[in-house]
């Protein structure tokens, strides 16, 4: 435990730090293109369009799911996914990239994962903003149910942050950890409802595939968005798990961070 409340301590007094080093992110990744923090919500909106077109319109002849329009129920399940995605694949990558600029310096690497992850955080809310404007418009008033967006947002991050701080110090010591990552993300991407339904498997599979972060995250953003259901209660055991889930990723992922810290120099 203590390993973790000293990352605790180290993302609470460096707020401000992971705050400016992340607006800073954004404009340094997005300095050469003309479109500039555009592209933040062009990429994933052409995505978005492309799974619309393959999934939507093409397999389910764009049939409803619920009583909801297939491109609404897929923007509200997909719109945390890619904050998360590129945020585990960048800040998996953060400690071995921007070591060499902070190692003489009195800076607590743990927040190397936290500012990438942050810069991603902006992007997302950005996005998430147009899409809750694409459904009112569409019907989709804003509810009291908005309130669990707040709680879903903040399990989306920590739940990032959790797994960077694991894998952005393996991939220190073991380079193949991205590609891992990389590879294990996109397998947990489509065994998750966020293009299709799941709950067309067996029953006797539909436990396992609730064992994935992204069935939770994903049904409780349209929960939100779409069904005014209290999904953090209604599922309270999908709660629990996934809760700790995260408090035991943080706790393996302080310990092995403070296990190596002092030795990424030579591994680097």
């Amino acid at each position: 435990m203590k390993p973790l409340f000293k990352i605790l301590k180290e993302q609470i007094e460096s707020i401000y730090l992971i705050q400016r080093l992340a607006t800073f992110h954004i404009r340094i990744e997005n300095r050469n293109n003309v479109l500039g923090f555009a592209w933040e919500i062009l990429n994933p909106g052409i995505q978005m369009a492309m799974y619309w077109f393959v999934f939507g319109l093409g397999l389910r002849g764009n049939e409803p799911i619920d009583g909801v329009p297939f491109v609404f129920w897929m923007l509200a399940g997909i719109s945390m996914w890619f904050f998360m995605n590129q945020g585990i694949l960048d800040g998996t990558k953060s400690i071995h990239q921007k070591f060499n600029l902070v190692a003489k310096m009195n800076f607590p690497l743990s927040t190397l994962p936290s500012y990438i992850i942050t810069s991603k955080l902006y992007g997302h809310l950005f996005l998430l903003s147009l899409l809750m404007i694409v459904f009112w418009l569409n019907g989709y008033l804003p509810s009291i149910y908005y309130i669990q967006l707040i709680y879903f947002i903040g399990i989306s991050y920590l739940f990032t942050f959790a797994v960077t701080l694991l894998t952005s110090t393996l991939a220190v010591v073991v380079r193949d950890i991205q590609m891992v990552v990389q590879s294990t993300l996109r397998i947990m991407f489509f065994m998750s409802p966020i293009l299709w339904q799941t709950e067309r498997l067996p029953d006797v599979i539909q436990p396992f595939m609730m064992l994935n972060p992204f069935y939770y995250l994903a049904n409780g953003y349209r929960a939100s968005l779409l069904y005014n259901e209290w999904y953090i209660t209604e599922q309270w055991e999908m709660t629990l798990y996934n809760l700790g889930l995260i408090f035991f990723l943080l706790l393996v992922g302080s310990a092995a961070h403070f296990k190596f810290r002092n030795r990424f120099s030579d591994f680097i």
